[in-house]
This record gives structure tokens, sequence and C-alpha cells, in this order.
């Protein structure tokens, strides 16, 4: 008999939680997996809510939409909630390249041309996403101007295992390899495209990632033949698109998703870096690069709008003291900005990879 209540106990608790709805996918938490471990104990209810990532920028609503459908019930007077996750890796049918081991999701962080902050925008969204828990790699994908050793403020280099393989080096929770962790005193880079093709698939083939829920990878900008070649020999879960306000960065920007397309990547949005400026003294807005472009670009391209990032010196001071903003201060404006970001961008994948294709 006791058996027999807790099994319909349990029932009620799942018909009321199949009413709680995921807004981005249209359907409940229960068919969708995310209710686990269910236990009564008299009037206690306790169970998990496995999300799809740990930067879920909705997990706070999802607690309080479960624990109210839960105390809607009659006879349930104590609610416990655990929430967990579970990244899931993308499934690229269009995509035919060998998958990376050990790594779920691979992002690709892109402009169509070179001085609109994208290292600055890739490093802090793989920060946001490690300060959530995610198990996060960075990539320094520009071979002739990479930025990482300074960004992360690293200086060693990298040791391998006995069978040849390269141990990422590990800062602020973050798996991170960088050409310029192997140079000698900031020697230039002078090869010709084969050979750096050659040596970013030896980083990405022949490096120790482990097991990974995110890749970042910062390419070079522009979109040639470097570019073109390394998204064609990873198997990406999306791309990411960084901009400036003004119309020829906008127009370089329409390119860079232009190559996406070509190669099946999902572009996962459209961030606007150097938006706008504000004082620290009046607190006046100024609009140095004009604003908005890039909002109205995602529209028109048909591509989420991920948000703005300020043009400020705290952002700037960070990325050069090898400490991003999001390690620094991570409850500034100028963090909650790339935060923001980095869970629309784990949301967006989540959504795609749940999604019928």
């Amino acid at each position: 008999m006791e058996e027999l209540t807790t099994k319909l106990s349990t029932e009620r608790i799942m018909a009321e939680l199949k009413k709680v709805e995921d807004p981005e996918l249209r359907r409940d938490i229960v068919s969708l997996g995310m209710v686990k471990d269910i236990k009564i104990e008299g009037s206690k209810v306790s169970l998990a809510l496995e999300l799809t990532t740990p930067a879920c920028p909705l997990k706070a609503e999802f607690e309080n939409a479960v624990r109210k459908a839960l105390d809607s019930i009659p006879g349930v007077s104590n609610v416990d909630i655990k929430l967990t996750a579970n990244v899931r890796k993308l499934q690229n049918p269009l995509q035919q390249q060998s998958p990376i081991d050990g790594v779920k999701n691979i992002i690709a962080v892109a402009s169509g041309k070179g001085g609109v902050g994208k290292s600055t925008v890739a490093v802090n969204i793989a920060a946001g996403l490690a300060f959530d828990n995610a198990k996060t790699g960075l990539l320094d994908a520009d071979i002739y101007g990479p930025s990482l050793p300074i960004m992360m403020g690293i200086n060693e280099k990298p040791l391998a295992t006995p069978d040849k393989r390269i141990i990422p080096l590990e800062k602020h929770g973050l798996k991170l390899m960088s050409i310029g962790f192997l140079l000698e005193n900031d020697a230039p880079v002078i090869w010709r495209g084969p050979m750096v093709t050659q040596l970013l698939q030896q980083f990405l083939r022949n490096v120790e990632w482990g097991e990974l829920d995110y890749l970042i990878i910062d390419l070079p900008p522009g979109t040639g033949d470097t570019q073109l070649t390394l998204v064609q020999t990873i198997p990406l879960s999306g791309a990411i698109i960084v901009t400036t306000p003004q119309d020829i960065a906008l127009i370089d920007a329409s390119r860079g998703l232009q190559m996406f397309n070509k190669v099946n990547v999902p572009v996962l949005g459209i961030v606007e870096n150097m938006s706008y400026f504000i004082c620290s003294n009046c607190g006046h807005r100024t609009e140095i690069f004009s604003h908005g472009g890039g909002q109205k670009t995602s529209e028109r391209l048909g591509v989420p709008f991920l948000g703005e990032i300020p043009i400020d010196p705290v952002i700037r001071a960070s990325g050069d003291s090898g400490k991003p903003v999001i390690i620094e201060n991570p409850v500034s404006q100028q963090s909650k900005a790339f935060m923001e970001i980095a869970r629309r961008i784990a949301a967006g994948l989540s959504v795609i990879s749940i999604s019928p294709h």
C-alpha cells in the first residue's frame, strides 16, 4: 500500500511538472528529461533539475517555476531542488569532420576585420562560461598575432605527455593553448598558409584537452583562406561574429556570416563591441562609433543579437594586466555584460542540440 501511495504521489508530481515549460524550446521539462531523482519523505519533496548547461540564463526562473508547481500540490510542505547540468554534444548532420575526443562543443569567435576587440570578447566569453562551472578551453588560433599570453598573464611553456601530446596550460579555470606560449622573446611568425593550418590542426588534435563542455576558438580576423580552411576541418558547433557599430565593420561582419553559412556552421549571434562609452565622472553616454548597427545587422541577416559591450578603460586594463574583467571583478557592470552574452551563447547551443535538425 505504501508503495502505491509513493507511486501515485510521484505521478502527481510529474503531472504537475509537465505544466512547466522551457520558454525557448516550447516543451515541458519532463519530456525534455530535466527532472531527475524525485524523492518523497512525508510532506517533503526533493528532486534534481538537470539543466542543459551550467551557464543557463534561466536557471532562477526554472527553479522558481518548479517550486511554485510543487507548492501547489496538496500535502507538499517542503521543497528541495538541486540544480545540476549536463551539457549536450551538438551533432551537426551537415558536418562530416572528425570530432575532438572529449570535447562536446566547439565555438568559433570570428570577425570580418581586425581591431574590433574579438580576442577580448573570446577571452571573456570563455571566462564567463568557466565562472558558471562549465568545463571550458580556449584556443588562440591567431598564429600571426597571438594575444592570449598577455590577456591571461602567462609566461610559461606547456609540457608534453610521454606520447608527445601537448598539455594545455591552465589558469582561472580555463585550459589554454596559443602559439604565443611556444615563441621565444615575442619572435614573429613568418609562415605560409599551409604551415599555419598544419599547426592549428596540431593544436586541435594533438592537445590533451580532456573533457570539455566548450572549446572556444579565437579565430584570426578576416575571411581569408586560413579561416575558411580551419572552419572546414573542425566540427564547429556554432560561431560568434564580433563587430563594432561602424558601417565598414558591419559589412565585414556580413561576410564572416556568409563564410560560416557556406560550411553549414550555425551562427549563434552577433556581438557589438565598443558599442558606447560612459564617462566615469558625469555618467554621460557617448556613442563614439555610432550605435545599434550590430542589432540592425543581426535582424537583417536573421541571426540573434547577443548583446553590446561598452568601450571601457576597465576592460582594456584588465586584458593588459592578464586578468579578464570577469575574473578581476565578476560583479562589475562590464562583467555582467559579458556574462549575459556567454549565457545566451550557451542557451543557443542547448536549443540547437535539442531541436530536431
